[in-house]
């Protein structure tokens, strides 16, 4: 059957390419120097990303909840609009258009084009036509064709978007077992791996522990938790899932699983050839020297993963890390651009958008919709402003995921007899253990990042005089959970049929 226009084609496999390639960008490449830098250690270091995986995979079952409950296109819109009333489902919607979905596409498209100037010279980042930072360079041309590439290919239906996405993740999740394997098995440097395990006092590092650590352990965990973000997106397509009541929490297990896993490793391999802390190039002789006495903390550019690479191969290692990378950003656009539509298409269906978004092409994809996020997001490119929107919009992000996880609490309330064919594993404890983590992280960044943190809820809160001036009468329909039971019973008798 169809739901709201829908088709629902994506397997269990499809579903789950969409958590772990919507999750998998340039993040895991990067952060660990800026991580290396704020906590000081190896420990430190694999610390941060495995807190921040646990808060991940928490987070992914509490939604899996929600999203057996209400398979629905718009996914955690819907569940705030159910939770919370229209209010708060339409600041996350304006949000997640303006910048949370818009802005990340573009931030990604753009590190497709950085790295791509790796390879051809004259994609560079020069701006040749414009004012200041905003106008047009080469790797800002490359990211535009990347949207609007990616953009299409979406617009050509479903069947398209999905082949894409498992291409490229199959292709992202074997790059990293490369470096998994080369780090850690195949070529591993002796002298990295005794100066970050070879003792102790080695791992644990300098710093004892007190305040100012844990403050920066938080600060820390923002590159974390926004290099393995955007796992919820597969909820934007839940009405486009086969028999999501069982395949959404699947997929979501199964994919935030997968990339945390992944990223521990990949971070092992990359203390398995590079020193967390810079050391004296004499520790190592050869042109890979200098690469390695800046260490993981110090690498060029921030770039860990180029640095690592470059100590098998030697400046080849730059062609290889770029080519990885390439794969792994436009796996990532094309996710985020295959769901984020369907937030818009949603809104448009509550008559809070145009209407026009609302409606499906022949391909049975939102046209309008994917349009409008693929136009927005490439202007951000030339804006020169989409990362500071991104550093602004982290608090108000964690906000949305706090209220999402407790809406897992608010509806066992409101609705206790709703049919629930997935239940929250771990429930009360783990989604309330997320909501803590979550309220000390935001906690720490209103001291630590102060600059940040005001000026991203008040983007969030921007929705609400919008939501006013905009709020039609409530359109006449039943509950969702009475209309996800038919769902369930007529997709039952589907499946019977075939």
């Amino acid at each position: 059957m169809e739901r709201d226009g829908l088709k629902p084609a994506l397997s269990l496999f499809d579903a789950a390419t969409i958590v772990a390639g919507s999750m998998i960008g340039s993040g895991i490449f990067i952060v660990s120097a800026d991580i290396a830098r704020q906590m000081g250690s190896p420990a430190g270091l694999l610390a941060v990303w495995l807190v921040s995986g646990l808060m991940t995979i928490a987070g992914a079952l509490s939604y899996g909840e929600l999203a057996a409950m209400m398979p629905q296109a718009g996914g955690q819109y819907i569940f705030l609009r159910e939770a919370y009333g229209g209010t708060l489902a339409f600041c996350f919607g304006w949000t997640l258009l303006l910048v949370i979905q818009t802005g990340t596409i573009a931030a990604v498209a753009v590190a497709f084009g950085r790295f791509a100037g790796v390879i051809f010279p004259a994609v560079g980042s020069r701006i040749f036509a414009g004012i200041g930072t905003v106008g047009l360079s080469g790797e800002r041309i490359g990211a535009i064709v990347i949207i609007v590439l990616l953009t299409a290919v979406n617009l050509g239906g479903l069947n398209l978007g999905r082949i894409v996405q498992n291409v490229f993740t199959s292709a992202k999740v074997l790059s990293l077992l490369f470096i998994v394997a080369l780090g850690c098995v195949v070529s591993p440097n002796g002298v990295a791996a005794r100066a970050n395990f070879g003792s102790l006092s080695n791992f644990s590092g300098p710093r004892e522990f007190s305040g100012s650590l844990l403050a920066a352990f938080g600060a820390a965990m923002v590159g974390a938790l926004f290099s393995a973000d955007a796992w919820g997106n597969v909820t934007f397509t839940a009405s486009e899932v086969r028999n999501p009541s069982r395949n959404l929490p699947r997929a979501l297990g199964l994919g935030t699983g997968l990339v945390i896993g992944l990223y521990l490793l990949t971070n092992l391999a990359y203390m398995f050839e590079l020193p967390v802390l810079a050391t004296s190039a004499a520790s190592v002789g050869g042109p890979a020297a200098p690469v390695f006495s800046h260490g993981i903390s110090g690498a060029a550019s921030d770039r860990v993963a180029t640095a690592a690479m470059q100590m098998v191969w030697g400046q080849a290692g730059a062609f290889i890390t770029a080519i990885l990378v390439m794969i792994s950003t436009f796996g990532c656009a094309n996710g985020l651009i295959l769901t984020g539509a369907r937030v818009i298409y949603a809104m448009a269906r509550d008559r809070l958008f145009f209407k026009a978004a609302g409606l499906l092409n022949q391909a049975s994809v939102p046209a309008v919709a994917l349009i409008i996020q693929g136009g927005w997001a490439s202007l951000l490119t030339l804006s020169g402003t989409y990362s500071q929107l991104l550093d602004y919009v982290i608090f108000a992000q964690l906000i949305f995921y706090v209220l999402t996880v407790g809406a897992v609490f608010i509806l066992r309330v409101k609705r206790p007899e709703a049919r629930r064919p997935y239940r929250a594993s771990g429930y009360p404890w783990v989604p309330a253990a997320y909501i803590v983590a979550a309220l000390g992280m935001m906690s720490d960044l209103l001291v630590m990042k102060p600059r940040y943190t005001w000026p991203g809820l008040l983007i969030a809160l921007s929705g609400i005089p919008l939501y006013w001036l905009t709020h039609p009468p409530a359109p006449a329909r039943g509950s969702i959970l009475t209309q996800v039971a038919v769902n369930e019973v007529t997709d039952d008798a589907c499946d019977r049929d075939r």
